[in-house]
């Protein structure tokens, strides 16, 4: 599976942002999906994560109640939708993709098989 991230910007503090990652090759439909964002000095970092149902999501309590994930399979896509955007949020975001991933490593990036290039995300005024 090839990932690419798209959808970046820079945008102001309580600005609207949405990412898209959209996947070619392998059975999409059947993959956890994750995004993370990585700062410079810093740890990537885990934001989002849905079964491949497109059924449970999970979210890092930084971004919980303002970021939305989100999967259409049959456009092979995930989707990130962000809101009330604020500078903490500045990273480049990277989506990620593997068969079944088990609970308690979902925010774990190693638990990811398939990464596709980040897009930058800049939120300053």
């Amino acid at each position: 599976v090839q990932l690419q991230a798209y959808g970046g910007g820079l945008v102001q503090p309580g600005d609207s942002l949405r990412l898209s990652c959209g996947a070619s090759g392998g059975t999409f439909s059947r993959y956890d999906v994750g995004w993370f964002r990585q700062s410079p000095g810093k740890e990537r970092e885990f934001v989002a994560a849905m079964r491949w149902s497109g059924g449970a999501s999970y979210y890092a309590d930084s971004v919980k109640g303002r970021f939305t994930i989100s999967k259409d399979n049959a456009k092979k896509t995930v989707y990130l939708q962000m809101n009330e955007l604020k500078p903490e949020d500045t990273a480049v975001y990277s989506c990620a993709a593997t068969p079944r991933v088990i609970l308690s490593a979902i925010a774990v990036p190693s638990s990811y098989y398939y990464w596709g290039q980040g897009t930058q995300v800049t939120v300053s005024s």
